[in-house]
Order: structure tokens, then C-alpha cells, then sequence
């Protein structure tokens, strides 16, 4: 039987706040973020990249990406909040994939409940913050939110082409099909040319493998 998974038990695990004081409590956040930067992506691990990108890799390329390419149709600024807060309840629940079998609604419900204990150990407004922003993000609703969460495809996108090209001896094509869901007139361009940069690649491999056959 699987053990039922509670942010108590999470963090029974970790080091204890020392202080109920506003800056132990901060230090104890900026602490807790450090597992962002430790914690790699799952995805990656499966298919046995060695040493992947870690969540906190990931987010700090899309807050980049938002701030360097968001369309005038989209508060940059906003953007570079939301990619920087998106996946921060993974500090606390892990990086949850489709494979892991967990309902949409149980991750869900995991990271609302981390992201209201992380933001009980902030100031109040800067709690509030990170919440709505987080919450902003899972609803989709804004324009900031969609292009954002092109971005995070995009971003993967990225990321896998970057590893086709140091490891061509790993699958990774099962990715590419996040490729389908960016739909946003902000982020297409953008695929559009890496997908022209796979296809040398490709060919690349492909002539490369070909030569080693006749040789």
C-alpha cells in the first residue's frame, strides 16, 4: 500500500525552523529554496541524463526567456514573476509526472497546500504574492499565464535539443510532443526555428551513422 503523502511528513524530514521570528522564518524560505537548485528534473533522470538540469535551471531560463521575448501583449514583468514562482511547491512535493500516476487534482491539491506553508513563512503581502502568482499560473486564465506556459514548454524544448546534442544516443522524441500544445503567437516563431535546428542535427546523426556502417 502506498503511504498517503503530507506536507508534515515532508517536512519531518528536513531541518526545523529554529525561530518563530519574520527573519528566521525568511532564512528558513531561502533555505527551503535551495532544494529547487539540488532537485533535478524527472524527466531527464528517467532517460538517464547524467547530472540534468534541476527545477531551478529550468525556471531561471523561462524568467529570461519572458523577459527578453514576451510580446507587447503581456506584462514582462508579470511574466518573469509567474516563471520564477510556477513550479516552487516542487521544492516540497518533487517533480510530478504524468508517469508517477498522481491525479491532476491530488498534485494539485500537494502544491496549493506547500505554497500557502511557504508563504506562512513570509511578510504577509509577499505570502499573497507568491500564491496569486502561483495560482495565476495553474488557472491559465491571463494573457501573462498562456504565454508563460509556452514558455515552459518551450523551454523543455530547449533543453531536450541541448541534450540530443551532447547525447545522441538517447530517445528523448517523446518530448517533442509538447511542441504541439504552444499555441501562442509569442513562442511559435521560436519553435519553428528550432525545429529547423533538430533537423540538421538529424541529418547529422543520420550521415554520421551511415558512415560508420560503410566503413
Amino acid at each position: 500500500m502506498v503511504e498517503e503523502w503530507s506536507l508534515q511528513k515532508v517536512l519531518a524530514d528536513l531541518p526545523p525552523l529554529t525561530s518563530n521570528s519574520e527573519p528566521a522564518k525568511i532564512v528558513y524560505f531561502l533555505h527551503l529554496l535551495e532544494r529547487l537548485k539540488t532537485t533535478p528534473r524527472e524527466g531527464w533522470r528517467r532517460h538517464g541524463i547524467k547530472a540534468p538540469e534541476s527545477i531551478s535551471d529550468h525556471m531561471y531560463r523561462m524568467s529570461l526567456i519572458s523577459l527578453l521575448v514576451s510580446p507587447s501583449t503581456v506584462d514582462a514583468s508579470k511574466c518573469m514573476k509567474l516563471a520564477l514562482v510556477h513550479d516552487m511547491a516542487e521544492l516540497i512535493v518533487g517533480d510530478i509526472t504524468p508517469l508517477d500516476g498522481v491525479a491532476k487534482s491530488e498534485k494539485n491539491r500537494r502544491e496549493q497546500e506547500t505554497m500557502v506553508y511557504l508563504a506562512s513563512l513570509l511578510p504577509k503581502a509577499a505570502g499573497e504574492m507568491l500564491v496569486e502568482l502561483w495560482q495565476e499560473y495553474e488557472d491559465g486564465e491571463t494573457k501573462e499565464a498562456a504565454f508563460v506556459k509556452d514558455v515552459d514548454k518551450f523551454e523543455l524544448l530547449l533543453q531536450m535539443v541541448e541534450y540530443e546534442r551532447v547525447h545522441p544516443e538517447k530517445n528523448l522524441e517523446e518530448f517533442w510532443h509538447v511542441a504541439k500544445g504552444i499555441k501562442g503567437e509569442g513562442m511559435v516563431p521560436f519553435v519553428d526555428e528550432l525545429a529547423k535546428e533538430r533537423a540538421v542535427l538529424k541529418e547529422g546523426k543520420e550521415a554520421k551513422q551511415v558512415k560508420e556502417c560503410t566503413e
